[in-house]
């Protein structure tokens, strides 16, 4: 499948990377502004992963991992992480966080001006593996994976519907699958006969997921997406758990 990739500007690759390893301060610097959505890329992992039963010697995969750190969370919990992302240039900061343990990076401050930052990469990071690739085409050999997670993904994918058909065979029975999607549908990501439902994209997703998997878990994840110093993205994920079960 050819797909136009629209997340190569460096712009973008600012935000993402404030948007990742920023501090809270950078992100939003507003003592009034949106500060529960702060640490997206974390929460996403510690609130919806059920972590009792893990014991270090499990696989995970990271869909629409982006620039990395929910990689890198993963990477506490598991034996082998794998983030893959469409963006060349995310998977390239990725991997130079990793190979170097820091990035310096600048994100917009206002009009032609930039401020400086640096995504330190935390540890662990040696198990975990980077690669593009597309969510919509993932290799035929992976499978069986412990935990599957994707952040942000499926309302930015050409056809959620592929993936959805693809996670029975990615998660191991009694694996876990976590997504959080704020259900942006937008026709330059996803021809609009491949949004999911009419309107409550919820339901159809869980329709979609059954009887393959179980929902365990739902829960709002509030984000913030800095743009410059007075503009931000704050939007509402829908974050979810599912348990891989026998068919």
């Amino acid at each position: 499948m050819v797909v136009a990739n629209s997340y190569e500007s460096a712009k973008l690759l600012g935000e993402y990377l404030l948007f990742h390893y920023g501090d809270d301060h950078d992100l939003m610097p507003w003592q009034d502004g949106p500060v529960n959505g702060l640490g997206f890329t974390r929460r996403t992992v510690t609130e919806l992963m059920d972590s009792s039963e893990l014991n270090q010697t499990e696989d995970a995969l990271d869909l629409g991992c982006a620039v990395g750190s929910s990689s890198f969370v993963l990477a506490n919990f598991f034996n082998r992480v794998i983030g893959l992302d469409f963006s060349e240039s995310f998977i390239g900061a990725a991997n130079e966080i990793k190979r170097h343990g820091s990035l310096k990076y600048e994100y917009l401050e206002e009009g032609e001006t930039f401020a400086q930052g640096t995504a330190r990469c935390p540890k662990n990071s040696e198990k975990v593996n980077f690669v593009v690739g597309d969510a919509c085409d993932l290799p035929k050999e992976w499978s069986g994976f412990d935990l599957v997670h994707a952040a942000n993904l499926i309302c930015r994918l050409p056809d959620p519907r592929l993936l959805l058909d693809r996670l029975p065979d990615l998660v191991k029975v009694g694996g876990q699958l976590l997504l959080a999607t704020p259900f942006t549908w937008l026709e330059e990501f996803t021809p609009k006969q491949k949004w999911l439902g009419k309107g409550n994209s919820a339901e159809a997703l869980e329709e979609e997921l059954s009887p393959s998997f179980q929902l365990e878990k739902s829960v709002d994840l509030p984000f913030v997406i800095r743009e410059h110093r007075r503009k931000f993205q704050f939007s509402v994920s829908l974050g979810t758990r599912w348990r891989r079960v026998e068919t």
